[in-house]
């Protein structure tokens, strides 16, 4: 079986050893490499081509988003999965831009992590839902957001979108809603297409903007998940 190759990059040692410990357990993955800065994490993703980079923000000589930016455009096949401790707003703004595949924090599980690994391999975006009340918030803070085109979703979109922008992977969203995996996929692609994106980031983002989903309906969500423990 060929494992899919991971790179790590990380400027602490006990951190890239976490990881590599949580992704080795999968038989499916194999680290072929780590650097503890941004330039060498350049280098190494040019040389290595990984299919996935799991990067860090807060790295010496050059930090994670625009070594994001420079493995994009020298290795457009590596999917850049950000796993970081910062929450900043300009980061998660400039994840479309850099072409990072999805933003998580380090307070994940191990076993979050691997699947956002698996969800940025078959090339799947993935959102941290603290991420996506940030953003709201923020959107909020600036003034109302333009919401006249909302009616162009159904509802059952809309309850997808929300879903999708509280963490939840296709499989858990099939299961909330009692519809088939490819149900869900076809509601995506709808979304997708009248959001104008190509990604599960871009389309939460781009719905944020637009003011399609509030944070009382994210919140709303959430607290649902969390209480019936959706899996």
């Amino acid at each position: 079986m060929n494992k899919i190759s991971i790179m790590l990059a990380d400027d602490h040692v006990v951190v890239r050893e976490s990881i590599r410990k949580f992704l080795e357990d999968e038989d499916f993955f194999q680290v072929v490499g780590e650097a503890g800065d941004g330039e060498s994490a350049i280098n190494m993703a040019v040389k290595l081509k990984p299919k996935v980079v799991i990067m860090d923000i807060d790295m010496p000589v050059i930090n994670g988003i625009e070594a994001t930016r420079k493995i994009k455009k020298l290795c457009p096949e590596c999917a850049v999965l950000i796993l970081t401790a910062y929450d900043y707003e300009q980061y998660v703004y400039a994840l479309p831009e850099v072409g990072a595949s999805g933003y998580l924090l380090k307070d994940v599980s191990g076993r979050e992590l691997v699947n956002a690994t698996h969800a940025v391999c078959r090339g799947e975006s993935v959102l941290h839902p603290a991420i996506a009340g940030k953003v709201l918030k923020r959107l909020g803070s600036i003034g109302k957001p333009e919401a006249e085109n909302s009616d162009f979703l159904t509802g059952r979109e809309k309850e997808v979108l929300i879903l999708m922008a509280a963490g939840l992977k296709n499989k858990q969203i099939a299961n909330k809603l009692f519809v088939s995996v490819r149900t869900v996929e076809a509601h995506m692609g709808n979304i997708y297409s009248k959001l104008g994106v190509n990604s599960r980031t871009e389309a939460i983002l781009a719905a944020m903007k637009k003011g399609w989903i509030s944070l009382n309906e994210l919140n709303q969500a959430s607290n649902s998940l969390n209480k019936n423990n959706i899996q």
